[in-house]
């Protein structure tokens, strides 16, 4: 039960029903308290209407929910709340690495278009960093490993290679396209799109 408290179990929701965030319980019951959220009691008898503290403590557990020991019982952890104040939409963009470049770039060799595992790709200097190209965004680009030795030391002319497209900075998104859903929350795919890239922490 300590390790279910401070894993990121929670969704949260901005006051506009958007999601930012992922929190722990820990993080979130305390919040509850302060009255800084509200919880979702989704799928109960008032479907979607966000709960305070004092009225949470009530709801039934039911089978298959999460819950915590108190002094009052035992209290339903929830699965997604929604902050009282915050309303802003935070955007970011990807880290810069192999997996930020295998995301901007689609998984696909930059030289070639094959679809790529993380396993086969690997961060190619355009401009090759042994001449002095940097290691940016604009000089980066996902390769296939083999095609990345094939060229060694030359630019993508020398080598007979041909970019698909130039690289450049991603643009900064939404963060609810950062959220991951690894603990396979169904209510949290309510509010989350398709595919997301990874996680938050509780917005302060």
């Amino acid at each position: 039960q300590r390790l279910m408290l401070h894993r990121p179990t929670i969704l949260v929701l901005n006051r506009n029903w958007q999601a930012i965030a992922s929190a722990s319980p820990v993080d979130v019951f305390g919040a509850m308290t302060n009255d800084r959220v509200t919880a979702l009691n989704i799928y109960g008898p008032d479907w979607m209407i966000p709960v305070a503290w004092e009225d949470w403590q009530s709801l039934p557990v039911r089978k298959g929910d999460q819950s915590l020991g108190t002094i009052r019982g035992r209290v339903r952890i929830p699965t997604v709340v929604v902050l009282s104040s915050y309303d802003r939409l935070p955007r970011r963009r990807l880290k810069f690495g192999l997996r930020g470049l295998w995301e901007r770039d689609g998984g696909r060799c930059q030289y070639t278009g094959r679809a790529l595992t993380l396993a086969e790709a690997n961060i190619d200097h355009v401009i090759p960093a042994s001449r002095g190209g940097p290691t940016t965004w604009e000089n980066c680009v996902l390769s296939d490993r083999k095609i990345n030795t094939r060229k060694a030391d030359r630019t993508p002319e020398e080598a007979g290679l041909t970019l698909l497209t130039p690289p450049a900075i991603p643009p900064r998104r939404p963060v609810t396209d950062f959220i991951q859903n690894k603990y396979n929350i169904d209510d949290w795919r309510i509010f989350l799109p398709e595919v997301t890239l990874s996680t938050n922490s509780l917005a302060s």
